[in-house]
């Protein structure tokens, strides 16, 4: 689509069917950004054969394969000049004609088991992109992928199936390597954290002073673990849902505050890990009334992460993940689904 058919030639090397990829779609292939590659380009010298024009890179396959072995080696911690060298000369060796892969032996075959490389199964190609941009600690890449992702496959997906498989990679990575890679996940993060502010802007309106109260989000006390609760509140902003995120580790005497102030709808507590799981809390805000007597009123509680597994709490909600927290605190608000018997 887009392309003029090729007319006969007796130079083969004109024609526009061996001019290669594009640098965006080579860039989205790689999982970095195509300011880095113009930047590899123009420091390291590891740039396309064919510029379309003069201008606009064309990448062979010979070229992709040079950027792979780049990307490899940066990413198991090689300076880019030293890799750059070494990318250059492996595709000097790949005879005229033939399969860069093939040509590359062992070598290209063992790439997804390079140091670096995160073991991410079978996900999709957009979670190995982010995954390689993360290892290079490459922010522009991780900041375009996890927009494009954003925008392409909307927040619910992009979350279920990219950035939390990712963030669990890196994870296990972290674990497996006596501490290597923590700035890693620190990186990955912190961009995750602004795409879903992001994805909060600009504000939706509040609900109406007479109208049901807010859904609070709070990680209960001790528990600092809040991305799951930014996704949350990413996904309500997007159906146009009053919140008020109070992050993590809220203090008990804090949240009990908030909840009588506000009223709201629903209180979603955060838990990720069994020890952080505070029953009694629950319990409390559950059981936590405001408004005049005979229309006295109490929230839904909604009890989010792996932390609250086997601790089975009547009249509590407990979503399997984001889309079923999402479908609940919607019908919640919407007065389609019941409120809990404490």
């Amino acid at each position: 689509m887009g392309e003029d058919r090729p007319t006969p030639s007796s130079e083969p090397a004109a024609q526009p069917s061996e001019a290669g990829v594009t640098t965006g779609a080579l860039a989205r292939r790689l999982g970095v950004s195509p300011t880095t590659l113009r930047s590899w380009d123009r420091r390291y010298g590891v740039g396309p054969a064919v510029r379309s024009g003069g201008r606009h890179r064309r990448w062979t396959p010979q070229d992709v394969a040079m950027l792979e072995e780049m990307c490899r080696l940066t990413s198991a911690g090689v300076p880019p000049a030293e890799a750059a060298r070494t990318a250059r000369k492996g595709v000097e060796r790949i005879p005229s004609g033939s399969d860069p892969r093939a040509a590359a032996g062992p070598l290209g075959r063992q790439r997804s088991q390079a140091a670096g490389a995160l073991p991410l199964g079978d996900v999709r190609q957009e979670c190995r992109g982010l995954a390689r941009a993360a290892v290079r600690l490459d922010a522009p890449a991780m900041d375009d992928q996890l927009a494009s992702l954003v925008e392409r496959h909307g927040l619910v997906v992009a979350w279920d199936e990219v950035m939390v498989p990712t963030l669990h990679a890196v994870g296990r990575k972290w674990e497996s390597s006596g501490d290597r890679y923590v700035e890693v996940e620190h990186l990955l993060s912190w961009h995750i954290s602004r795409t879903l502010h992001r994805a909060t802007e600009p504000a939706r309106p509040d609900a109406p002073a007479t109208g049901p109260g807010p859904v609070v989000l709070a990680c209960v006390p001790g528990e600092q673990h809040s991305l799951p609760l930014q996704a949350l509140h990413a996904g309500l902003a997007e159906l146009g849902l009053p919140t008020r995120m109070f992050g993590a580790a809220v203090p008990t005497e804090a949240l009990t505050a908030a909840v009588r102030r506000l009223g709201p709808t629903a209180v979603v507590l955060w838990a990720q890990t069994r020890s952080t799981a505070d029953v009694p809390l629950a319990r409390h805000v559950a059981g936590t009334h405001w408004g005049v007597k005979g229309a006295r009123n109490h929230p839904a509680v909604v009890l989010g992460g792996p932390g609250w597994a086997g601790r089975p709490l009547r009249g509590m909600l407990r979503p399997t993940g984001l889309r079923d927290a999402l479908g609940s605190l919607r019908g919640l608000y919407d007065g389609v689904a019941p409120v809990p018997a404490s």
